[in-house]
């Protein structure tokens, strides 16, 4: 074969990263597959669980293995435009959310700008879904008195109880309830919920974050998997005994919730995130999944979730992100 159409073929596989000079963040076009034409936005912006890392690599599955379109956003800080999870108020990009078909969020504690702010409130209110991830339950955190009109959204409100966390999602930042760094998580399917698309294909899931409290689930929520928390942080160690575990506390859950044009507003919440966590292909198939549900797509019997390039994520931490990397870096 000819170089030229060997380079032709290769160019046809990869991931497309569209040009912009100085981007703060990154795009790949998509190309074949089911979630051509469909636009998904991934938000990064967490201190602890490396979603800088995690998010780059789903969208490279998204767009290389499914035809989706994918656009991944950072908190970058404004003075290096660094990739800074420590900086809370700084999202640039959020505008690609008007256009965008879904959300896949993976954020803690951000304080953003109304102008940035507006954006996510706006997709929020159109009733378009919504993958969350880990410490998204608390993904917004507002300064007592702030004046800003979507201070709402904070994860404590009291007036909008509990903020974006528990009103849309389902549920606010309640505690840990594996102990941290030391007891992983198994995800144990409920069996009311085996059939459910979002589960189709997946195997075990096992990761080494901890499972988290959640308490006021809401009535209209199905939960798809419960978190059984292990002895250690080997997939092969045992369930805990005691009182942890009777009963498990939900880790994937799925809502519908009434949208303005009268569908319903799709949400995947679950508790599992860190980069760590998605080296296991079950927890990556059920992302994919999720976003094949959430447009309205039907999802594959067992779709690919192979990476597309190499993956090894930093260990979840605060201050352990990799410092100097701009968004281009990852493209």
């Amino acid at each position: 074969m000819k170089s030229w159409m060997v380079l032709a073929a290769l160019a046809a596989w990869l991931p497309v990263a569209a040009p912009r000079a100085a981007s703060e963040w990154i795009e790949y076009a998509g190309g074949q597959g089911p979630g051509a034409g469909k636009r998904v936005v991934l938000l990064s912006g967490d201190e602890e669980y490396r979603s800088e890392e995690a998010l780059p690599m789903l969208a490279r599955i998204l767009s290389t293995r499914h035809g989706f379109q994918t656009t991944v956003l950072f908190s970058i800080n404004p003075t290096t435009h660094e990739i800074d999870p420590g900086t809370t108020g700084n999202i640039p990009g959020m505008e690609a959310l008007d256009r965008a078909d879904l959300c896949i969020m993976s954020l803690r504690f951000r304080d953003l700008p109304d102008a940035q702010m507006k954006h996510f409130v706006d997709y929020v209110n159109a009733g378009k879904p919504i993958i969350a991830m880990r410490t998204s339950t608390h993904a917004f955190a507002y300064k007592g008195g702030d004046p800003s009109p979507y201070a709402k959204y904070d994860w404590q409100n009291k007036a909008w109880l509990g903020g974006f966390g528990r009103q849309v999602l389902g549920e606010t930042w309640v505690d840990h309830h594996g102990r941290h760094g030391s007891e992983s998580t198994r995800a144990i399917v409920e069996a009311a919920a085996a059939a459910h698309p979002v589960l189709r294909g997946i195997g075990d899931i096992w990761c080494p974050t901890d499972v988290y409290s959640v308490v006021h689930l809401p009535a209209d929520a199905t939960l798809l998997a419960r978190g059984q928390v292990l002895t250690g942080m080997k997939p092969e160690d045992g369930p805990l005994d005691g009182p942890k575990n009777h009963p498990m506390m939900p880790l994937v859950w799925v809502r519908n919730l009434p949208a303005p044009d009268g569908r319903q507003q799709r949400i995947l919440a679950t508790t599992m995130g860190a980069a760590v966590d998605f080296k296991n292909e079950g927890l990556r198939r059920l992302i994919v999944n999720g976003a094949y549900w959430a447009v309205g797509l039907e999802v594959p019997a067992k779709a690919s979730v192979d990476y597309v390039g190499s993956y090894d994520p930093l260990w979840f931490g605060f201050g352990k992100f990799k410092p100097g990397v701009k968004p281009a870096d990852l493209q």
